[in-house]
């Protein structure tokens, strides 16, 4: 599904973004933990790595500006990045296409952030169990600023079924369970998610018109319809490391998340240690306890995640709006 989001209001500004302690949140930083997408393309800037070649994002985005007239001095962040004069006029800089788990903001304490090497050690440990990571786009949306971020998205489409032990999981799934444990262990002031997971492929984007806007929708509607029969893919197809190097020990399984400087210095990966499969009972009783809750950036408190029988009740009282007796719908 491709859409544009919208508020019907005229933003002028951000809004701050939902730390944990804004009292306690002295410097504000780029470091995070995240999913890599960042690919090397011909049409991109020469010194981009690759990270994974399951989604080519050069599909989602418009080089020759046939749709958009106008976007941010950066240009487009994925896909290979800007390559700069004289293929593109923008700054140039490497691709640095990702998704964002946590944001840590600084590696200082004091400044509200978390120590680098507790980060690496808490990682390494165990102590956050890491799955292997198979994603799918979900969607290519507009967000509310003015002029908006084009964002592609890695929602969770349906709602867990925590009744059924044997239905099978939402796709996507992996990023909130990665989600919810780094957020119930690390408590540093400066902590928080930057809204939905997506990767922003492009900021300040301004569209020739309406209709040229639509048609650009209805493109990326086309690619993620596409990769929808595919399903779900692992990232790091290639075993390459933070740096894009091979990695050195290779296991079975290889699609973990990294940790990230800010978007374009990666440091450190960290493979899964939490492997397939994940329909015994114990892999699957250990998943749905994680996905059981979602963390609310307005109240910066944990609320119960909707289920697969919320959305049954849901589609029932939507039913019984229709009928000429709701009471009896409900109750057959």
């Amino acid at each position: 599904m491709c859409h544009d989001v919208e508020s019907g209001k005229v933003l002028t500004s951000k809004r701050k973004p939902p730390v944990l302690n804004p009292q306690l949140s002295k410097v504000d930083g780029l470091a995070f933990l995240g999913l890599s997408l960042c690919r090397k393309s011909d049409e991109g800037h020469p010194d981009s790595i690759t990270h994974q070649t399951v989604f080519d994002l050069n599909e989602v985005i418009d080089r020759k500006y046939e749709y958009l007239v106008s976007t941010n001095d950066d240009g487009w962040l994925v896909g290979g990045g800007e390559p700069g004069p004289p293929k593109s006029y923008k700054l140039p800089a490497k691709d640095s296409a990702h998704v964002e788990i946590m944001r840590i903001g600084t590696y200082n304490p004091a400044w509200g952030g978390i120590a680098e090497k507790e980060i690496v050690d808490v990682m390494r440990s165990g102590k956050i169990l890491i799955p292997q990571i198979e994603v799918l786009p979900t969607a290519v949306v507009a967000n509310p600023d003015t002029p908006p971020e084009l964002e592609i998205r890695f929602d969770m489409p349906t709602a867990v079924d925590f009744a059924n032990m044997k239905a099978p999981l939402p796709h996507n799934w992996q990023l909130r369970f990665i989600h919810n444990q780094l957020f119930k262990h690390f408590q540093n002031p400066s902590r928080f998610c930057p809204g939905a997971f997506h990767s922003t492929i492009v900021r300040k984007a301004e569209f020739r018109s309406h209709q040229h806007k639509e048609a650009y929708f209805a493109k990326c509607a086309a690619v993620l319809q596409r990769w929808a029969i595919d399903g779900p893919k692992p990232l790091n197809n290639g075993l390459w490391d933070a740096n894009g190097a091979p990695l050195r020990n290779p296991g079975e399984y290889n699609s973990g998340i990294y940790l990230f400087t800010d978007r374009t210095t990666v440091t450190h990966f960290f493979p899964p240690n939490f492997l397939p499969p994940y329909e015994t009972e114990d892999k699957r009783q250990i998943i749905l306890s994680f996905l059981a809750e979602e963390w609310d950036e307005k109240t910066l408190s944990w609320k119960k995640a909707r289920t697969a029988a919320d959305d049954s009740l849901s589609s029932k009282i939507l039913e019984a709006l229709d009928c000429g007796n709701p009471i009896e719908k409900l109750m057959g």
